[in-house]
């Protein structure tokens, strides 16, 4: 019989060998130093070999229950079909991503794929996803931890538990042990972009902008972010059909939007001013800086702009940040109705009959919103801000 110390300790030789327990179960010992359960039995007269798992992620506790429970079913006649296509987790979760990525944004689509392509199918995209246990997967998690990604850790846990409760919806596996490990992970910090909230510390930022030297077409990105505060990828998409200069609005596709609902950002004054003076280059407003003006402004140009301007973009500002500067100074110093202001954000805000989000919801007290928080940054700059004034949709 095997003992916990002498699986642990057992070593890899110049050739593989085996370590036997009982009924048949052994630890197969590769050259390597891999450490595999099988277990020897006999079916319909002929000797076979059944794999149960790899140490340590199974232990010899694991594997002697796996070793019962498959006699138990080599008793009744009930072993697995080995015909029928096997399900890994990879299966399962090229599947899921087909069905899920229909509804996402690109940006995140790529987001979720790139994850689970560096840090969960090496691992466990070609296990049997009926054969994966808590173990496994708290394993997976405590490898992100171990590099600091304590929040990484977490989404993919809830990553992972999507695609089992696919599996189980779909038929392919019974249980969701993603489910067994919330807590296993210590609670990550909630972080947040980085954004100056002080109306004086803004007035620089703002005048910094102003005085940017680069290019023409990031020098007005830079100066049109704080006005429309929309996501920085919403931004350097802007397309030029999506734009109604004279009726001072800007009509952002579903796709585009991380809501998957399409939105409308009502333009200042001044916005309508800084977008004129671009030149038309292709159909983005924002054409990449290469000879390819058929792609968009690469998504590091904003907060490479702000570094070149002496800005830290961890602990100072980020392209993201302007979304917080609006949302603070907009409810604190302007007083607006924070329902306004998620709505302009696009954020979803079900309203009292649980409805979703929709794009034309306060769409003039919106607009009125835009034109007074330009014409305040505009008080900011020149050192005019206001400390705190009453903002009213009606006047």
């Amino acid at each position: 019989m095997l003992t916990d110390a002498k699986v642990r300790s057992a070593k890899a030789g110049e050739k593989p060998y085996k370590l036997y327990d009982s009924d048949g179960l052994f630890l197969f010992v590769a050259a390597s130093g891999s450490k595999l359960w099988r277990l020897k039995y006999r079916q319909d007269g002929k000797e076979k070999l059944a794999a149960l798992g790899k140490y340590p992620s199974t232990t010899l506790s694991e594997a002697r229950v796996k070793k019962d429970e498959f006699k138990r079913l080599l008793e009744r006649g009930e072993l697995p079909d080995k015909s029928k296509k096997v399900e890994t987790f990879e299966t399962i979760t090229r599947e899921w991503l087909s069905k899920k990525c229909e509804g996402w944004a690109e940006s995140h689509s790529q987001k979720i794929i790139l994850g689970l392509e560096k840090n969960v199918l090496p691992f466990i995209g070609k296990r049997e996803i009926d054969s994966l246990g808590p173990v496994e997967i708290l394993d997976l998690l405590r490898r992100i931890e171990a590099r600091g990604a304590v929040d990484l850790a977490h989404r993919t846990r809830g990553t992972i538990g999507q695609i089992f409760r696919y599996g189980i919806a779909t038929g392919r596996c019974k249980y969701n042990p993603a489910g067994d490990l919330l807590g296993a992970i210590p609670p990550a910090r909630v972080k947040h972009y980085a954004a100056p909230t002080e109306p004086e510390t803004v007035a620089e930022l703002l005048r910094a902008l102003d005085a940017f030297t680069g290019t023409l077409h990031v020098h007005v990105a830079l100066r049109l972010a704080p006005l429309v505060f929309v996501r920085p990828g919403e931004l350097r998409k802007m397309e030029w059909t999506e734009l109604d200069l004279d009726g001072r609005k800007w009509c952002i596709p579903a796709e585009k939007m991380k809501t998957r609902q399409p939105h409308i950002v009502p333009l200042a004054r001044q916005a309508v001013e800084l977008i004129n003076e671009l030149p038309k280059i292709g159909k983005f407003c924002f054409p990449n800086a290469g000879r390819d003006k058929t792609r968009a402004m690469s998504e590091a140009a904003i907060n490479a702009a702000l570094r070149r301007l002496g800005f830290d973009t961890r602990s100072e500002i980020t392209g993201h940040g302007f979304r917080a500067i609006a949302r603070t100074l907009l409810h604190e110093r302007l007083r607006v109705d924070p329902v306004i202001i998620e709505h302009q954000l696009a954020h979803r805000v079900p309203d009292t009959l649980g409805q979703a989000y929709n794009r034309t919801k306060f769409l003039e007290e919106r607009r009125k919103m835009m034109q007074t928080w330009a014409d305040y940054l505009d008080e900011l700059k020149a050192g005019q801000g206001r400390k705190v004034i009453q903002f009213s949709a009606n006047s």
